[in-house]
């Protein structure tokens, strides 16, 4: 049995904007209520429509069974900081419980959606947490699909979250207002719910959340506040940069002397007061000065303590001079030159001491950097490439310095950010030496032990790759904790830009199936001609990028090096993106060259269709794009969901072709799926009669274009965001029906009936 709830927090327009302009001039109108219970409400937020800055920060003061309670729509509000622009709401818990009367296990789902709200989920601040002592879980939002395995094959110990003791936990993205957590079948607690009858998932303060082994053995968890555990939400005005907000100067929110305007990517501008200020931005004249004599504490002063106007000044009354931080009596003149003496002589051992300070740290820093980059296999990396150096001459893989590419993304500022992914942050950058060369740094978020230890090596095996649809591999940078990866910059955006784009142009057919084609080349030469053999992981449209010609290159190099590989991590941790995932990898984690080609098949429904992999507003039937492909092929309807820039009747049987191709990628079982090189050998000869459609009248001709399928052209070695298979390469699996009734065969029909 199944049953979830639905948290709907109904998404607000965008009148917000206006809204917050005659808010902001106004102000809190006189006579709204300040509190609710014992919950302070400070504006922004309010009681009543009247007394919020706009409708997204209207709160309702009710009672609910004898206590009052703030609720924002559902959700109950525990606290609110004007200060750190957060509040603490309480959110449901999703459970999977086994049922003792039907023998079965029920679940009930929790969705929480704050879309159209000015908050979301602290990435900071929250974690994803599972319990359980066979329990896979997971937290699905717009863009990922995130979780973690908790099993009790070690010793469970309160306050302990391992994995292995019944309980693990996984990092929060940034950016999340939507989520819904949910379980794997397979592991459930059928066999042992006499001792542990429920696993959990929720996304919870980190906090506020301390493991206890009572959680596991009883439904205390559950019950201790009717199914909910608190969360911390960030808050923003609207989701405008600070210099666009402050262009506006009537919805300005700022509106207090001595406040500033603070902006996050994830929820937008807000305000805060100044330094030596306190109270509320929101609010004319709500920033005071701290009267910072009044605070010892916070504030020493051993002398004569006076305020100024965000500031304060410590000093000693007349006749006594303030020394070392304390006044003390002056001396007669005689003494003077001692005193002098005394206090050249401490400032220069300051500064002696400050300077060796200096260079020690220096040299620490120096060794911390040394540290790193022998950890990381910079000396066998280094090595190899001089001995290539020598050998070949000039070599295109370079070790870069920290520095170099702080001064080429200007200390990765965020005006340089070109986007942000699953397992970092990508900058644009242009090197300062040589001929200005422009280029894309991705700085990663983590690395495993195990990983640290093969980075040299694999960046060996990447550095030769050299593939013209594939992003060439710069170099690196290993003297940081996480190494940071430089690649070629490509200026055209990505395929998802192009399909899903409002840049008002036509793509024709020839220009997607010859991306298709170059994309499945690339993929290919992954799998068949890299030694060791590679897989990309997370093949998908954002994951392929057009050049200055839009000609196609695959890329995100190093997310799949820099996330767990070896066997006993990999199980626990699901990494893809929502609409890609292989249904065979969920099911058996071992990622495959079969993966990527399951994938690859989806990219080839957003060519054919024009349409998203994954599209939460649509019905539950229509959000997958390769479920509703399959049964509109299922009902003979394909050319319903076609794309109409590319659908007519002169390209239909190309269209079909090409659908048909999509469906085998598509097959559940990885056996029955062509290889890439299938797929890119298919895609290829379709081009071919495409460009020369006279050869359907001329056999000799038509054997010409048909014959040997290209091969992939030879390079050498790897690239990043890639699974490497270190060892023997893998035989392809061929067994995968790429033929078909095709127009080729068509073609030779039409030719041996006299056509």
């Amino acid at each position: 049995m199944e049953s979830s709830w639905l948290l709907l927090l109904s998404c607000l327009p965008a009148v917000w904007v206006l809204a917050a302009a005659a808010a902001a001039a106004a102000g809190r109108s006189p006579g709204c209520a300040t509190r609710c219970g014992e919950i302070d409400v400070p504006y922004p937020f309010g009681l009543d429509p009247q007394c919020a800055i706009h409708a997204g920060f209207w709160l309702n003061c009710t009672t609910v069974d004898g206590a009052t309670k703030l609720l924002d729509k559902n959700s109950e509000v525990t606290k609110i900081s004007v200060e750190d622009g957060k509040a603490w709401f309480k959110n449901f818990i999703s459970r999977q419980c086994y049922n003792q009367s039907s023998g079965d296990m029920f679940e009930n789902n929790a969705w929480v959606d704050y879309t159209g709200e000015p908050y979301v989920l602290s990435a900071e601040d929250n974690k994803i947490i599972v319990l359980g002592c066979n329990s896979m879980a997971y937290m699905q939002s717009d863009s990922y699909i995130i979780g973690c395995m908790s099993t009790c094959d070690g010793p469970l110990k309160n306050g302990s979250c391992s994995g292995t003791a019944g309980c693990c936990q996984a990092e929060l993205p940034p950016g999340v207002q939507f989520y819904q957590g949910f379980f794997n079948s397979l592991h459930n607690t059928t066999k042992i719910w006499k001792q542990t009858p429920c696993n959990y998932i929720t996304v919870m303060e980190s906090a506020a959340f301390s493991f206890s082994s009572t959680y596991l053995t009883s439904t205390v968890l559950y019950d201790s506040d009717d199914g909910r555990t608190p969360v911390v939400m960030e808050w923003g005005i609207t989701r405008q940069k600070c210099e666009e907000a402050k262009a506006n100067k009537t919805a300005y929110a700022c509106v207090s002397d001595h406040s500033d305007c603070v902006y996050s990517d994830a929820a937008g501008y807000r305000c805060r007061c100044s330094g030596g200020f306190k109270g509320n931005p929101y609010v004319v004249d709500g920033c005071a000065d701290i009267d910072e004599c009044l605070d010892s504490a916070t504030y020493p002063c051993a002398g004569i303590c006076k305020n100024t106007l965000g500031n304060f000044t410590c000093s000693c009354p007349r006749g006594r001079s303030m020394i070392n931080g304390v006044c003390v009596k002056s001396q007669r003149s005689t003494w003077m030159a001692p005193v002098v003496g005394a206090s050249v002589g401490l400032v220069t051992l300051v500064i002696g001491v400050t300077c060796a300070y200096l260079v020690r740290e220096r040299r620490k820093l120096h060794r911390v950097k040394q540290s790193y980059f022998r950890r990381h296999g910079g000396l066998l990396l280094f090595e190899e490439l001089k001995s290539q150096h020598h050998q070949q001459g000039a070599a295109a893989f370079t070790i870069f310095s920290e520095e170099e590419l702080q001064q080429a993304t200007d200390r990765f500022d965020a005006q340089r950010v070109l986007g942000h992914g699953g397992h970092g942050t990508v900058y644009k950058g242009v090197l300062k030496s040589g001929t200005a060369t422009e280029i894309a740094v991705k700085r990663c978020m983590t690395i495993d032990e195990q990983q640290k230890k093969e980075f040299g090596k694999e960046m060996l095996i990447l550095s030769q790759v050299n593939h013209r649809n594939i992003v060439k591999l710069l170099g690196c940078c290993l003297e940081v904790e996480v190494p940071i990866l430089v690649y070629e910059f490509v200026p055209n955006g990505t395929l998802f830009d192009l399909i899903h784009g409002d840049h008002g142009q036509r793509v024709s057919l020839d220009t997607r199936l010859r991306i298709a084609y170059e994309s499945a080349e690339a993929l290919a030469y992954l799998h068949s001609c890299a030694s060791p053999p590679i897989l990309h992981g997370d093949v998908k449209s954002t994951n392929i990028l057009l050049d200055g010609d839009y000609a196609a290159k695959v890329s995100d190099f190093g997310a799949s090096i820099l996330a767990p590989n070896d066997k006993s991590q990999f199980v626990t941790v699901v990494q893809g993106t929502c609409g890609y995932l292989d249904p065979e990898y969920m099911q058996t984690y071992e990622l495959t060259d079969k993966s990527d080609v399951y994938s690859f098949g989806v990219v080839l429904l957003e060519l054919l269709t024009g349409k998203k992999a994954f599209d939460l507003q649509g019905s539950e039937q229509d959000r997958s794009l390769s479920m509703r492909f399959l049964y509109a092929m299922k009902e003979n309807r394909l050319e319903d969901i076609l794309d109409d820039q590319i659908k007519n009747s002169e390209s239909i049987e190309y269209l079909e072709e090409i659908a048909e191709l999509a469906r085998q990628c598509l097959e559940m079982s990885g056996v029955n799926r062509p290889t890439m090189k299938e797929v890119a050998d298919k895609l290829g000869r379709l081009r071919k009669i495409m460009k020369h459609p006279w050869a359907h009248e001329d056999p000799e001709e038509l054997d010409r274009l048909l014959g040997e399928p290209s091969t992939t052209t030879n390079s050498t070695a790897t690239t990043g965001n890639f699974i490497i298979a270190i060892g023997e390469p893998s035989t392809a699996n061929s067994t995968a029906n790429t033929g078909n009734f095709s127009i080729t065969k068509r073609a030779a029909m039409g030719l041996e009936s006299g056509r």
